[in-house]
């Protein structure tokens, strides 16, 4: 049920992190992953992950990469994972910033997913695509309002695509990290800010990326075949928090 075998896709900004950790979970159970991402490295080594450097945000040249995959080997899904964002109060945010968060959290999912449509519709598995979204997607945070916008915006294309490429044999959804240990996440984290984190989430601890690259793998597999459309949280229950 769960097996990638025989499958290829490409999971953006996958050199650490999150993107890293769904990687080795696909590849783990068989596919062959390509991980785009500006450094083209990881910390680990794996013979089912090919690492290219290329910067997402340059629509010539990962257009170009994508079709290499495609036309020799075909592709069977995409993760839109790569991101960013930092601490900006919104009154002091620079028109420049907001361009760039936008670019890649939110341009690059779009355009991203254009580029591998052609190959992602001839899948003998059925294609997929999976955003990382959020949990920014759903609730407002203080100091990252670029962030949210971007991430409300990536659950907005999930659905649209979902519903326009229905009936071409390709499947989107998206996952909701909650809060998981991460260079760009530790960016945005205080100790103040890590105390309210944890105090709201039910569980009272950090996921793992692994926790979401399982997820991610569900929803590529066989079990996931009459799903689409849907942004599955993976927060330690943090969205479901009353008071």
């Amino acid at each position: 049920m769960f097996s990638l075998e025989g499958r290829v896709g490409i999971v953006t900004g996958a050199s650490s992190g999150i993107g890293e950790g769904i990687a080795k979970v696909l590849a783990d159970v068989g596919a062959k992953v390509y991980d785009l991402s500006r450094s083209g490295k990881g910390s680990i080594e794996h013979d089912n992950i090919v690492r290219i450097p290329v910067d997402i945000t340059d629509s010539k040249n990962v257009k170009k990469v994508v079709s290499e995959i495609g036309e020799k080997e075909g592709l069977d899904f995409l993760i839109n994972n790569a991101g960013t964002t930092k601490r900006w109060r919104a009154e002091d945010v620079s028109e420049e910033y907001w361009d760039e968060i936008h670019r890649l959290n939110l341009d690059a999912v779009f355009c991203m997913s254009q580029y591998a449509y052609p190959y992602l519709k001839r899948s003998r598995y059925i294609g997929r695509i999976v955003n990382i979204s959020s949990m920014a997607a759903h609730l407002g945070f203080e100091e990252v309002v670029p962030y949210c916008s971007t991430k409300a915006g990536v659950t907005g294309i999930t659905r649209g695509l979902a519903i326009e490429w229905v009936n071409d044999n390709i499947l989107v959804n998206s996952v909701a990290p909650g809060w998981i240990p991460s260079k760009m996440s530790i960016k945005v984290m205080d100790d103040d800010r890590k105390a309210k984190i944890l105090g709201r989430m039910p569980l009272h601890k950090f996921g793992e990326p692994e926790d979401i690259g399982t997820m991610v793998l569900y929803l590529i597999s066989k079990a996931g075949k009459y799903i689409t459309g849907q942004d599955f949280a993976v927060d330690g229950g943090a969205l479901s928090y009353g008071y």
